[in-house]
This record gives C-alpha cells, structure tokens and sequence, in this order.
C-alpha cells in the first residue's frame, strides 16, 4: 500500500478536552477514504490536522506526527504550499465576496496563472467538476455569495479543486445539497480518485459503503477501528463498529 497521509500517536487537545486520544493510522494515495462516526467524535479535527487549519484554533495543542508524503506537516516552512496541496470543503459554505467567476480563478491567480485562456479554461473545469456549470455559465460576473447554500456549496468544492490538490478534504460536503445532484458529485469523485487521494468525512454511513476504498470509524475521540470498506460494513472486528453502521447508534 502507497501511504499518502499517516498519523502517528496524534493527540489533540481543545483545553482540557480531548478531540482525538492517541490515534495511529495510515490513508492510501489515489483512493477514497471513509471517515465515519458519530458528532464530536474527532473527524473533522483529522482533518484538519492534515492541512493545519487546526492551527487556526488557538486552544488546540497537538502531539505526535501527522505525514503528507512522509514529510511531517508541522515541520514544514511553508504551511501555504500545504494548504494549496490539501483542498479543504467544510459542511457549509464560505464564499468570498467575489463574482463566481473570481472565487474559482482566486488561487490559480494567486499561484501565478494569468493568462485568461488557461483561467477560463480552469473554471469551467473546476465548475463542471463541481456540478455547477450549467447552472452559472450565463452568469459568471454575479456574486458568488448570490448563490443558493447548495450552489455556494458546490462552488466551494470548485474553488478547493482550482487549487488542482493532491489531496481533498471532504468535511460533510453534501449536507446542503440536494440528493439529485449529490449524487452526480459522488461520481464525480470516483473518477477523482485517479488523480488525488480524497478523505471522505460523512454522517450518511451509505455515502462512505458507496465511495470509499478503506473506512475508519470514529466514537468518543478514539479511532475504533479502520480497514477496507466492505469489512467493515459486513465483517466488522468490534461490535460498535456493527452497532453504528447498522443504525443502532449514533
């Protein structure tokens, strides 16, 4: 297996609060990775920790080592170039006060890419990866934030993949839009997958069966157990894994 990310004894703290307690796990490159569990059970502080927005938390303090390309994220200079590696879409929309157009060409410009072929031709791209682009071709200088919440969502994943990511970071992604198209996103991702390492996090235990290669549950800040998907829906090691992800909790 070619690890992409790993954790090793990660422990974070919010105060006296334990968000993640002693966690060891490795993710595979150019798969889906499922992380299930139910609220406040650590998953989007994983998250977090893989891009450091978890540095963003002024009461977090974390211990152990956490690896994107075996190169310990806390030890890199540069946290930008991390974060323009890891896209990061969280549960609900954040829109910059921008034109649509302008919140999916953002961070290439940032990067240097100027030249309005190769931009134009980068968000429609992104636009039609995210679902979007029927719906905002004819509008593209309208603000972004005018948007319905399922649009501004979806024009969210866009502007993560503008940064053209190794890795995505999926926080909830689906919560505001509808089934129809969230299906269309789903499949979307599985081709993805052949380009970057994707980290699923999901309250909709089918989502996680659907998508990912490998699965890692998650209850009271401690991973229970992870492994490839299909196991742990039908063959789990621990009977709380069975209970949540056959609806007896959670």
């Amino acid at each position: 297996m070619d690890t992409h990310i790993s954790f090793r004894d990660v422990t974070v703290t919010y105060g006296a609060h334990v968000a993640l307690g002693d966690i060891t796990l490795e993710i595979p490159r150019h798969q889906i990775f499922g992380v299930i569990g139910p609220a406040n059970s650590g998953k989007t502080t994983l998250l977090k920790c893989i891009n450091r927005t978890i540095d963003f938390v002024s009461s977090a303090n974390v211990r152990g080592l956490v690896r994107v390309n075996n190169e310990d994220v806390n030890r890199l200079r540069n946290v930008y170039d991390l974060r323009r590696r890891v896209g990061m879409v969280f549960p609900l929309p954040v829109g910059l006060p921008l034109s649509i157009y302008d919140n999916v060409a953002f961070a290439p410009r940032r990067a240097g890419v100027y030249d309005r072929q190769e931009l134009d031709a980068l968000v429609e791209k992104c636009l039609r990866q995210a679902m979007l682009w029927d719906e905002v071709k004819d509008r593209m200088k309208s603000l972004g934030t005018k948007l319905s919440g399922g649009q501004q969502q979806r024009l969210t994943l866009a502007r993560a993949l503008s940064h053209r990511p190794e890795i995505l970071c999926l926080d909830e992604f689906s919560i505001a839009i509808d089934p129809v198209t969230t299906m269309k996103i789903e499949d979307v991702l599985l081709e993805l997958k052949k380009d970057m390492t994707i980290v699923l996090v999901t309250n909709l235990v089918q989502q996680a069966h659907r998508l990912a290669d490998q699965t890692a549950f998650f209850n009271s800040s401690r991973l229970v157990e992870a492994g490839p998907t299909e196991k742990i829906f039908t063959e789990p090691d621990d009977k709380l894994t069975r209970d949540y992800v056959t609806g007896g909790f959670g």
